[in-house]
């Protein structure tokens, strides 16, 4: 249990840090396509292209930024593994509050009154979560529900890329979302990965939960980075973490074995809602209101660093 806490941690850890760097490089593409008025920058709808997103991409804190993400996934695949889903998922999550105390120092930012209380509601319900938390599920599963996960995965990934790419700049909550949505199906497929323990490399390829796992990664970052283009808008990074935390936790309850210890399932259930609350009001009240006309960052008007970023 501790060694799983403290992967969970460095996760976190490794998560928050790396979606700073990826914000800022992803906001410095943004502003040179602007400067440039290139017109291939933005699709017909308003959202940013393929190409934008791969420029953004290639800035070296993006780089730096998506280095750590993979250490991050290697950390939480590992942590997916020794800890029930509904305190992985969560403990990861917490990259919302890395990410809140790492503004301070790298974007400038003061952290308000009600930052500093929702910080604080998030550690405390990571401790009560860490209380209640039992040992993990089994993890196995009939091979037909990580078929299953695969098909999610990809109908969740596909469509839902073409879906924001037609709803272009109003679609900043719906990537959080499915981002989410993706980086939680990772987890699930990490846990129930077949030839793993003990390590099997012809049963490994063979599972189809290994292809969810790449399609989720891969779809759920590329959508993380379409968020991070159009803005860090307060209701995506929410949707972010419920999509990340509470999906998973659920299916870790129902469908893998993940229990609370003897007499402790309110205390995981006030811990779970209350940790979700907290990272929702983290994203709430990190995000200032932009004052009636002014630029938005990323614009050409608009050359300060932003004072927000999307987290995962």
């Amino acid at each position: 249990m501790i060694i799983g806490l403290l992967t969970a941690v460095a996760a976190s850890v490794c998560y928050g840090t790396g979606s700073v760097l990826q914000a800022v490089g992803s906001r410095k593409s943004a502003r040179r396509e602007a400067a440039a008025s290139a017109t291939t920058g933005v699709t017909q709808h308003g959202g940013p292209s393929l190409s934008s997103t791969a420029k953004a991409a290639v800035t070296w804190e993006f780089m730096v930024g998506t280095v750590l993400d993979f250490i991050g996934f290697g950390l939480g695949a590992l942590a997916a593994r020794l800890l029930p889903l509904f305190l992985s998922q969560t403990v990861i999550s917490a990259n919302l509050v890395i990410t809140a105390v790492l503004s301070i120092k790298l974007l400038g930012i003061r952290l308000s009154r009600a930052e500093w209380s929702s910080i604080g509601v998030v550690c405390g319900a990571l401790v009560l979560l860490a209380t209640a938390a039992g040992p993990e599920g089994s993890g196995h599963t009939p091979i037909a529900t990580h078929w299953w996960l695969l098909v999610a995965s990809v109908v969740l990934i596909g469509g839902g890329t073409l879906i924001v790419r037609l709803l272009g700049g109003r679609a900043a909550i719906l990537a959080g979302l499915l981002s989410g949505l993706g980086f939680g199906a990772l987890g699930v497929g990490v846990r129930v990965l077949n030839g793993v323990d003990p390590f099997d490399l012809p049963s490994l390829l063979a599972d189809p939960a290994l292809y969810a796992i790449l399609v989720a990664g891969i779809g759920g970052m590329y959508l993380h980075t379409v968020a991070l283009q159009i803005g860090s808008v307060n209701g995506a990074t929410a949707a972010l973490v419920v999509g990340e935390t509470v999906v998973p936790g659920i299916l870790g309850v129902l469908w893998l074995g993940d229990a609370s210890r003897p007499g402790f399932a309110w205390v995981a259930v006030l811990g779970f809602v209350v940790a979700v609350a907290g990272a929702v009001a983290v994203a709430w009240y990190g995000e200032p209101e932009p004052e009636p006309g002014a630029p938005r960052a990323g614009s050409p008007e608009g050359d300060e660093l932003p004072q927000d970023v999307a987290v995962r």
